[in-house]
């Protein structure tokens, strides 16, 4: 761990927050060195964190050797120059056990993702974290999410008992309950805008003092990605409109096909541009190639804007 706990918060407050995706190769296995390539590409650009192994990264389709390897990669190879961030989630236990191999490598925070399958009442949603988080000094982001979206009540009863909780994730969408988590919790967290393809919400986001959200896109259209959020946090309106309509709204409109091609899109644009990642691991499943192809004009429209 590089960055303290203040640190991690003022990373994740202000500035495009990036979230590589997972190399496999041909055989669905964890492909080291082409992630190590592809973390190096990711620090070239302007961004203020580096989230691995989270969403994007298919968390969910990693064993925990899978994760160790992972986030000791991407420790070695961001050298202290930005955050590391990885994830931890399904049960208390094996949360636990994920936020142990990231503080063992050396990341400097974990997202905790929603716990597995089952519905949840609020006082086990905040025991639940609560828990996590008293198991480690790292810092904690909160990804309110899923089946483990806590109410600003919750969230404010886990922010009093947990100092190593720096941030909340939003990755539901619902403003109202967010701008009442931001204005009754207030700067004791950090916010973060977390929905698939965040940027469609970016405005809404900023509106309400979320400074910064989780770009996917970032994986295979980085400048185009800098430059929305460059536009946006100026007030630029006109560039921010055509960005959103000549990329983001179509891009969103293909996504929307399938469950899963949130990841299964930014895999197959990583691949269109050079920088391929392998396939996703099932149960997701990977585009047509129709619209790979659409997929394609639209990364061609992006180097345009």
């Amino acid at each position: 761990m590089t960055f303290s706990g203040e640190a991690v918060k003022q990373a994740i407050s202000d500035g495009l927050l990036s979230f590589p995706v997972t190399d496999f190769d041909s055989e669905g296995r964890f492909d080291e060195a082409s992630y190590r390539r592809r973390l190096e590409w990711f620090i070239s650009h302007d961004i203020s964190a580096v989230f691995v192994a989270g969403g994007t990264g298919e968390f969910f389709n990693l064993t925990l050797e899978d994760f160790r390897r992972i986030v000791s990669a991407a420790v070695e190879v961001v050298d202290g120059k930005l955050p590391v961030i990885a994830s931890a989630g399904l049960s208390v236990g094996a949360a636990q056990d994920y936020v142990r191999a990231a503080e063992e490598a050396g990341a400097d925070g974990v997202l905790l993702m929603p716990p597995y399958l089952t519905e949840c009442p609020q006082d086990g949603l905040v025991e639940y974290a609560r828990r996590i988080c008293a198991s480690t000094d790292i810092s904690i982001i909160y990804y309110n999410r899923g089946n483990g979206v806590l109410q600003a009540d919750a969230v404010q009863q886990l922010a009093d008992a947990c100092p190593n909780l720096v941030g909340l994730k939003d990755g539901k969408g619902d403003m109202q309950l967010l701008n009442k988590i931001v204005k009754s919790v207030g700067d004791r967290l950090a916010y973060v805008g977390g929905v698939p393809t965040a940027e469609i919400f970016a405005e809404a986001y900023l509106s309400i003092g979320v400074n910064t959200y989780s770009s996917a896109v970032f994986n295979f259209v980085p400048e185009m990605a800098v430059k929305f959020y460059r536009e946006l946090r100026k007030g630029n309106s006109e560039v921010v409109r055509e960005i959103t309509n000549e990329f983001f709204i179509p891009f969103v409109e293909l996504r929307d096909r399938k469950a899963g091609y949130a990841v299964s899109l930014v895999k197959a644009g990583a691949e269109l541009i050079g920088r391929s990642a392998g396939s996703v691991r099932a149960p997701l499943t990977m585009p047509t190639s129709e619209e790979r192809q659409q997929l394609e004009t639209l990364i061609g429209t992006a180097r345009n804007l």
